[in-house]
Parts: C-alpha cells; structure tokens; sequence
C-alpha cells in the first residue's frame, strides 16, 4: 500500500517543475471538463478511468505524482486510488487550478496542448511554408504534378480528406516519401484535420532534406471545408511497401536528424539495465511504426509515432522520463525521438534492430490488475448469459465506458453513466432489479461493478468482456444516447464531429491552436528546442 499522499500550494507546484526532477501532473477530471482550463503540463488522468490509464502513463510507483483538479474532490479521491495500488510519491494540489491562476500561473484550454503549442512554435520559428485552399484547389483542377499526404491516422483520413490525398501518417512520412514522390519536381502538401500534424509532417520533410519544394495546406481539412471545397468521405489510399533502396535512404535521412538531436541508440542489453533501473528512473518503451505493423511485444506500448507527437501528454506524463523507441527500419523512431528532443524530452533514445528484442519485465511495473476493489468481487457475466436473462428477467446495464463508444453501440437497453458520478447519480437507477456493468472491454466495469455493489448493496456482475465480447458473440448493439445518467463529459469532439454550428466551431478552434504560441512564449514552462530544425535543413528544400 502507498503512504498517505500530501497536499502542496501553487507556489510549490512551481518550484518542483523548476527543479529539473521527474515529476507528472495529472488532472483527475473527465477529458472534455480538463478542456475547458487546465495546467501547461498536465496530463488527463479521468478518474473514470484510473485504473486503466495509470499504468501506461506513471510506470513507475514512487514517481512524484501531482494530482488537481478545478475543486470537488476528484483530485483526493483519484490521490486516493493511487496510493491504494503502491504509489508512495502522491500530492493533491491545494485550491486545484483556481489557486494556480490565483497564483499568477498560467491556465490553458483545449487537449494535448503542450504538442499543439509546439507545432505552432516551429511554424512561427521553422518558416513552415503553406499553400491555401484555393491555391491548391487550383492546383488540383489544373492536373498540376503534385501529392497530397494525409499526416493523420487512417481511421481520421478514412472519415474525411482532401480528393486525392494517400494517407501517411506523420512519423512514417520520411520513411515512405520516396516511394510516393518519385520526382524531385512534384509539389508535396502535407495536411491533416486542422494544423499540428500537418506542420510537424512537412517540418520533417523539409528538414530531412527531400529534394521537393514541401508545404502544409493551410488549416488542413477544417481550411478546406470552410473554403467551400469537397471534402471525401471512404478514402483508402496507402502508400506501396517500401523498397531495400527507399529504406536504405530514409535510415540516411532519419539518421541525421537523430545526429543532431543528440538522440543516443542503445541495443537489447542496455534496455534490459533501464529495465532493472527503472525503480529510480521512470521507463517509457513504445513502439512506434504504423499500427498495422505492431504486434503484441511484452513490455512494449504501442503508439504510432505520429500520434506520439501529435498527443504526448497522453503517453508521457515525466518529462525527464527515459523513452525508448523502436521500429523495425530505425526510421520512425529516429523521426520520432528528434521531436520528442526538440520538445523539451531530454531522455530519449533509439533501440536498433529487431523490435522483438524489447520484449522484457519491467522492474515494479504496476497493472490494472494492483488497484483494489472498492467492495465485494463481482460475479463475471458471459455475453450468453446476459442475453438470456434479458428474455426472463431482465437487469439493469450500466455502461461506463466511453460515451462516443456507447454511442456507436451498446448493449441495448443500457444506461450510460460516467463512473466517476456514480455515487451521486445511482439513486436515479430502476429498483428491484439487478444490475450488470458493462465497459469497452470489461476491466473497468468490474471496478464499477464492486463499486457500486458497495453503494446500493443490491446484486452487481459485470460483462465478461464488456461490450466487444458482446459484439463479437453476434449479440445486437443499439446506437443511442437515450439513457443517461448524467451529461457525458468524458470525450473531447474535434470540431467536424460537434452537433450544431460545425464551420464556427473550425474556425475558433484555428483561431485557438494559431493563438497557442503567443501563449506558450508568455510560459516559463515550454521547453522547446528548434535550433534543431536550422541546423538539419541544410539540404534545399520546400523554401
């Protein structure tokens, strides 16, 4: 069990992220609340969902560990779970954001701010050329030689592009451009939703040294819609496998910024000293190509690398933890690990050669598993069985999964309900019946589960599975909001998949990411380092 965790001003708040020392900043509110003001570099830690992200994002149990939250006592109840699963380093901060602020200290809105903020500072600093959307709009009605990359996931490019666009996800962009681009001549745009991945995707480029004139479109897809052009929905371009000699030159390209950065590469037995060491020093290991290339490597996270930088909050929450990153190609995480460098990450190195060598036990690693139950075990109910009882007798579900996952199916008849709210919220729940949990994937509401067997003292189990085992036993899904307990709070929409006004939703967001590095220049907290990019460009590119 961890020790009882402490209470800590603002004042030394601040002075502990001066101190050069690990720490992480975790707020305990649900994602889309920790939207609306949040710390520089604090990390969203849902109470809602403690137990599941806590282990990938704080690996190490006596990381120091700062929790907030905007008041109401989700900070000490979150401080308090921690703990309870041997955490021994644990703070609440006092007052929670109010008293930041009323510190002087900065307050920011929006999610993975400290990687939006970072784009726009090497935009601003880098010189990051763009094409608007009526240039390349032009351009592509023109027949024009060019190529439109998609920088963002496939499942992001698949939902909405620009007509013609091939989707590349931002770290495998330097690793597969010669085989998209095989004329020096060809205009290459970068995009993505808005501008983060689209400027890190061309900075790279331009940097790497291709030999093409590389640009962004301004504003990405967002621009393209508010510009009155089509945006296609069902896109499936991918780039072809890459060859021996386009491998041989994107390593050539990849090694150099790694150079630069000062990005160390280590083998299998070094990583194997981190892993014993990483009682004292907090140990990332990500793998970061594509994920249709991923395989389960123990020990290993999974992350494409783009979305790492695109989202680094949500993976690393210790700066100065040591990250290690892997890919078969040594390409991508050489990609990735120079802008993890330039974004203030000191610790970051390259593990080369077969990614099946990471495989390892890291020393002390918690689990979802250490965190106790809040009350009796519950009993684990097959998918089968639920149906069943449905028919008869049927019971009260509960889903406390993610509401833009309830929302495009659950089990039908179920009530969505934030976790967190729970205790406050059970009382509206049918009597007399009983009741099944049900989450993504079932580890959560077996936590729920015992939970509120412990509130209401009625008879609780929890979908064995949850609700993807229900799915894939061929049993119907509902597509609904209809049930709720509560407002759901707990997802952050991009603007394209808000309800009501969606172009001025596209365009204060624009205006809120652009705005970010006149905010983050004002911060003592950014730790950007671009020299990097001056000194990788000196091949001609994209200028």
């Amino acid at each position: 069990m961890g020790q009882q965790q402490a209470v800590i001003s603002a004042t030394q708040l601040n002075q502990w992220l001066q101190d050069g020392n690990e720490l992480a900043i975790v707020d305990a509110r649900e994602e889309d609340t920790f939207a609306t003001a949040h710390l520089l570099l604090a990390s969203c830690l849902a109470l809602s969902r403690l137990e599941q992200i806590a282990p990938r994002l704080l690996p190490r149990r006596n990381l120091r560990i700062v929790v907030c939250d905007a008041g109401g006592g989700l900070a000490q109840r979150a401080a308090d779970r921690l703990c309870a699963a041997g955490y021994t380093d644990v703070s609440v901060l006092s007052g929670g954001i109010e008293a930041w602020r009323h510190a002087g200290f900065p307050i920011y809105s929006g999610v993975h701010v400290p990687s939006k903020a970072f784009a726009e500072y090497v935009e601003h600093e880098g010189g990051t050329p763009a094409v608007t959307p009526a240039d390349l709009a032009v351009r592509i009605a023109a027949s024009d030689d060019l190529v439109i990359l998609d920088s963002r996931s496939y499942e992001e490019y698949h939902t909405n592009s620009i007509p013609g666009a091939v989707s590349v996800p931002g770290a495998e962009l330097v690793y597969r451009f010669q085989g998209l681009v095989p004329s020096p001549e060809t205009l290459v745009v970068v995009n993505c939703g808005g501008r983060t991945r689209s400027i890190i995707g061309a900075q790279a480029l331009i940097s790497a040294g291709v030999p093409n004139r590389v640009c962004t479109l301004q504003n990405g897809t967002m621009g393209w819609h508010l510009g009155g052009y089509e945006v296609v929905r069902g896109a499936t371009r991918k780039p072809p496998a890459v060859s021996p000699e386009q491998r041989a030159t994107a390593r050539a390209r990849a090694e150099q910024l790694a150079a630069v950065a000062g990005v160390t590469t280590i083998d299998a037995a070094t990583l194997r000293s981190f892993r014993q060491q990483a009682g004292e020093h907090t140990l990332h290991v990500l793998d970061v190509r594509d994920p249709d290339e991923t395989g389960e490597i123990p020990g290993v996270v999974a992350v494409a690398g783009g979305q790492l930088i695109q989202e680094t909050d949500n993976w690393i929450a210790s700066r100065h933890a040591r990250i290690v990153l892997l890919d078969d190609a040594g390409v991508r995480s050489r990609i990735t690990a120079w802008w993890l460098r330039q974004m203030g990450f000191p610790n970051v190195y390259v593990l080369d050669g077969d990614p099946a060598a990471a495989a390892g036990e890291t020393a002390g690693a918690p689990r979802s598993g250490d965190f106790p139950l809040a009350g009796p075990e519950p009993e684990p109910i097959a998918p089968q069985a639920l149906a069943e009882q449905q028919k008869t007798s049927p019971p009260v579900v509960i889903d406390v999964g993610l509401s833009k996952q309830h929302r495009s199916g659950h089990v039908p008849g179920a009530w969505h309900a934030i976790r967190a709210r729970l205790a406050a919220n059970q009382a509206q729940l049918p009597e007399g019946a009983t009741i099944v949990v049900t989450s993504e994937d079932g580890v959560l509401a077996r936590f729920a589960a015992a939970e509120l067997a412990a509130l209401t003292g009625r008879k609780v189990g929890f979908l064995q599975g949850g609700t993807r085992a229900w799915a894939a036993a061929g049993q119907p899904l509902e597509r609904d909001m209809t049930r709720c307990l509560d407002d759901p709070d707990d997802v952050w929409y991009p603007p394209r998949e808000r309800p009501g006004d969606r172009e001025r939703w596209m365009n204060e967001y624009l205006a809120w990411e652009i705005d970010l590095v006149n905010q983050v220049r004002a911060d003592d907290q950014f730790g950007f380092h671009l020299s990097l990019l001056r000194v990788a460009a000196g091949a001609p590119a994209g200028h």
